[in-house]
């Protein structure tokens, strides 16, 4: 049972030098996955603060004396024996110079590059934490009125949102040209402000204009293979491990996950809570955004879980749109 495994916490951190590159120390072959690379740090001992014990191992690994910064994420992860909570914390400053004291091999690298290194499980969702937006927009249904559709829009990213699913799935039903229009004149406003831009469940549209897609539930099943090239992100909406699992399996960028809480659109469905939440956080190696009754103000308690951040349409948008529920 996963409730008889022993549990660890280990603590490590994020070192970035001048040039803007991470450090990254290999696994050595008398420890558990020997040769897949990793942030550096180690557990944490009976009695220890976090900070202690990331200064200790810091000081026995690498030889520096490190000032422990903020949580960037903590991630609980399930692995063969044993249940792992993965503390990261930022690590402003340091003196020395960072060398393998036990003999490990260190490589810095560009935080656009980390993807290409091959890490446990527990460490993937901080290269997420670390590349990709901590806030998810969803749009909500245009109404009649699109002119204030757009004012909300255009003021969501002026307000600094990054990564915007757009869903529109009245209009897209009703009118696929009216459909179109709207996604493209979206997509051109996102490019303007910088913001990466998905569509729901549009695969073909998506590819047509370069831009992503995010996938339903209901579409996880009938794919075979990631259904866009590595260049344009791939989210998918889940709420269950099976879902978690295929989306993984497909090679999706993230995963929404929910409803955290009870919401108005989906009144029957049963909430998560942050304890199921991690349940199945820990079960995948995804950046999971957490969706249902959130705001920004729940960014921290989602780092704390393992999220990514949290995904939303009302927290999110200036104006209240018709669909303030959590999308499937």
């Amino acid at each position: 049972m996963t409730s008889a495994r022993r549990s660890i916490h280990v603590v490590a951190g994020v070192i970035v030098d001048l040039r803007g590159r991470v450090l990254l120390a290999r696994r050595g072959e008398g420890s558990d996955l020997p040769g897949l690379w990793e942030f550096p740090g180690g557990k944490r001992e009976p009695g220890e603060t976090p900070e202690d014990a990331l200064v200790r191992e810091l000081r026995e690994e690498l030889g520096i004396e490190a000032e422990v910064g903020p949580v960037l994420i903590e991630v609980p992860q399930e692995y063969p024996g044993k249940r792992l909570r993965l503390e990261v914390r930022r690590v402003p400053r340091w003196k020395g110079t960072p060398r393998g004291r036990e003999g490990q091999a260190l490589t810095w690298v560009a935080p656009e590059q980390l993807s290409r290194y091959s890490m446990p499980s527990a460490d993937l969702p901080v290269i997420g934490a670390l590349r990709q937006p901590d806030r998810y927009l969803v749009t909500p249904e245009p109404g009649p009125d699109l002119e204030a559709w757009w004012s909300g829009l255009d003021a969501a990213l002026a307000d600094g949102i990054s990564r915007v699913q757009v869903r529109a799935p009245g209009l897209a039903q009703a009118a696929h040209d009216g459909w179109r229009a709207l996604a493209s004149e979206a997509v051109s406003r996102c490019r303007a402000a910088g913001a990466q831009v998905l569509l729901n469940r549009d695969i073909a549209l998506a590819s047509e204009l370069g831009v992503g897609v995010h996938l339903g539930s209901e579409q996880l099943a009938a794919q075979v293979e990631r259904p866009l090239p590595a260049a344009l992100p791939v989210g998918a909406s889940c709420h269950t491990l099976a879902e978690l699992e295929a989306a993984q399996a497909l090679g999706c960028d993230f995963a929404v996950l929910g409803p955290l809480h009870p919401t108005a659109s989906h009144p029957g469905a049963p909430a998560l809570g942050w304890e199921g939440f991690a349940r199945l956080r820990e079960r995948v190696g995804l950046p999971i955004y957490a969706i249902g009754g959130l705001g920004p103000e729940d960014v921290e308690q989602a780092r704390r879980q393992g999220a990514q951040g949290i995904a939303a349409i009302r927290a999110l948008w200036p104006t209240v749109g018709a669909d303030t529920g959590t999308p499937a």
